[in-house]
């Protein structure tokens, strides 16, 4: 997978932190709403992360209205859910030189924009 950015352009700290990127970055910015994720790039990415539990997020509004913290979810609950609608991938999610960043942590952002500038 060439170095890439999953993101949603209508989040503001998904705006900010692509604000961030240098434009002279080799990027390619993959907007998940308008163009979801594949079962095999989710399958690219769950190989690099480890696990679809590591790239979900239990922010997402349906997590709640789904009330999946009351559920046991297995790596296929994840994976299904994941695939079933884009908000439940924890975002931003950078893959530079094969290495995975997930979330908006300051310095997982932080590793990822410093990791893209060593081209």
């Amino acid at each position: 997978m060439k170095d890439t950015v999953f993101f949603l352009p209508s989040c503001d700290t998904c705006r900010k932190i692509v604000k961030s990127i240098s434009p002279k970055a080799k990027l390619h910015y993959h907007d998940i709403k308008q163009h979801p994720i594949t079962e095999d790039q989710l399958q690219e990415l769950q190989a690099l992360a480890g696990s679809y539990e590591g790239l979900f997020s239990r922010k997402a509004q349906l997590y709640k209205a789904y009330d999946l913290k009351n559920k046991t979810l297995s790596e296929q609950d994840y994976k299904h859910y994941l695939l079933e609608h884009y908000t439940f991938l924890a975002r931003p999610v950078f893959v530079v030189q094969n290495q995975i960043y997930i979330g908006n942590k300051p310095e997982l952002v932080a590793q990822a924009i410093a990791a893209l500038s060593h081209d």
